[in-house]
């Protein structure tokens, strides 16, 4: 859940966005919004009805020799010859959907809370969800000038102006050459903001399009870079390596979006209270160099209120700075662990060193060796079985957390440890891969 209060002070400090695919249609409304070949399908249905044209450009194998927008750009050229137009009929078709969703805690997020969308979708359901105080950008239409609530940037057009959707392969051509407000206000929504990604597959083309261009930013310039991928599904460790790797995805699987916004709503209240002392905490210990207080440390929220300022505070974690002080962060609460009767603290050492695992590849940098000592004594003190002066629920914490690590720091975690005379219970978690 550590994930879950790193955005959610990203939403107290008013730097959240969310960013949409058809799926996050499809959830309100309970499935009825169609998949972008299911909206060329419809289309044709409506408007050419000869199953051979359909079947050449949209075959149900999957031997397609034509991209979904090229097969887009076929269909146009062929309702063009009976004077209707392609983005017209796809307007048409999408100004049917109505929300129809029993979903209270997104509803409730979306009335309550103010933050940013960005969408492929040609849709109005997020403005329909979010009623009152949001603003509807696309382009074709006035950009409104006046703050909002909730603001929803259609990158891709919408049913507002149908003709300057993007729908063919010539319009993405163009979309993807032109430098326009959409594309830089699309860069810097994405580049300033948390941003969770809801309603996509990780192999969307319109996603990879969006996160080249954010890692090509990432790479040049000193930003924060909070991604989360939320997927309905189990994603395979190899994908999630991988995201992990090229784009500092963090992916939260088997989650739904009544869940996740269940958990994010959870977590927003104890955020939204503690935001401004946080902001100060940031200031003393990574611009003034002052060491945490211990009876702070003792706490479990505190490690995950301190990543969170970062994100909140524009602060990379590359900063050599930035790691140096994790490190000390992580060497005090290690020394805390060590105390007598300091059962809780095995516990919070345990989520700490798998949350930055997940958050920061270690390796060379001047957290490796204090992050792997509170690793090796970490793992020592946890026990598969209920044993006295060992900790299960540490045991549980390495057991559920070992796939979020990064692939690279799993691999200096197993190496070190195999090192230095481990244990079973710890062999048994590093020898997963």
């Amino acid at each position: 859940m550590s994930e879950y209060l790193e955005m959610a002070y990203a939403v107290a400090g008013k730097r959240f966005c969310l960013l949409t695919g058809t799926g996050f249609s499809k959830e309100l409304t309970k499935n009825a919004a169609p998949s972008w070949k299911g909206l060329l399908e419809q289309v044709c249905d409506d408007h050419i009805r000869d199953p051979k044209f359909k079947g050449a450009i949209l075959p149900s194998s999957s031997s397609a020799l034509l991209q979904l927008e090229e097969a887009a750009q076929v269909l146009a050229i062929e309702l063009k010859k009976s004077g209707n137009s392609l983005h017209q009929a796809v307007g048409e078709r999408i100004s049917r959907l109505k929300l129809d969703c029993s979903l209270p805690e997104t509803k409730s997020f979306f009335e309550k809370k103010s933050f940013r969308i960005v969408t492929t979708n040609y849709d109005k359901l997020a403005e329909d969800l979010a009623g009152e105080g949001v603003l509807s950008v696309c382009p074709g239409r006035p950009i409104p000038r006046s703050d909002s609530r909730v603001k929803v940037l259609h990158v891709h057009g919408s049913i507002d102006a149908p003709d300057r959707m993007v729908v063919t392969s010539d319009d993405y051509f163009r979309f993807m050459e032109k430098d326009t407000y959409f594309s830089r206000k699309l860069s810097t929504l994405i580049h300033e903001n948390t941003v969770v990604i809801l309603g996509y597959s990780l192999g969307d083309t319109n996603l990879k399009a969006i996160l080249n261009d954010y890692v090509g930013f990432v790479r040049s310039h000193k930003v924060s870079n909070s991604l989360f991928f939320v997927s309905r599904k189990k994603v395979a460790q190899e994908i999630i390596d991988y995201y992990y790797d090229c784009y500092g995805i963090r992916v939260i699987q088997n989650t739904d979006v009544e869940e996740f916004f269940s958990a994010l709503n959870s977590k927003l209240p104890p955020a939204e209270s503690r935001y401004k002392r946080m902001l100060e905490n940031y200031k003393a210990v990574f611009v003034d160099g002052r060491p945490f207080k211990n009876e702070r440390l003792k706490k479990e929220e505190s490690f995950f209120e301190i990543i969170a300022s970062l994100g909140a505070m524009g602060a990379h974690l590359d900063h050599e700075d930035t790691v140096k002080a994790l490190a000390q962060v992580i060497s005090q609460k290690t020394k805390l662990s060590q105390a007598t009767g300091a059962w809780d603290q095995y516990h919070h050492l345990a989520k700490w060193l798998v949350y930055l695992g997940s958050l920061l590849n270690l390796r060379g940098t001047l957290a490796e060796e204090p992050f792997l000592d509170a690793v090796k004594f970490s793992t020592d003190k946890m026990s598969k079985k209920l044993t006295y002066g060992s900790s299960w629920d540490a045991y549980k914490v390495w057991t559920a957390g070992w796939s979020r690590i990064s692939a690279d720091n799993r691999s200096l975690i197993a190496q070190h440890i195999r090192s230095n005379g481990p244990s079973a219970d710890a062999l048994e978690i590093v020898n997963r891969g």
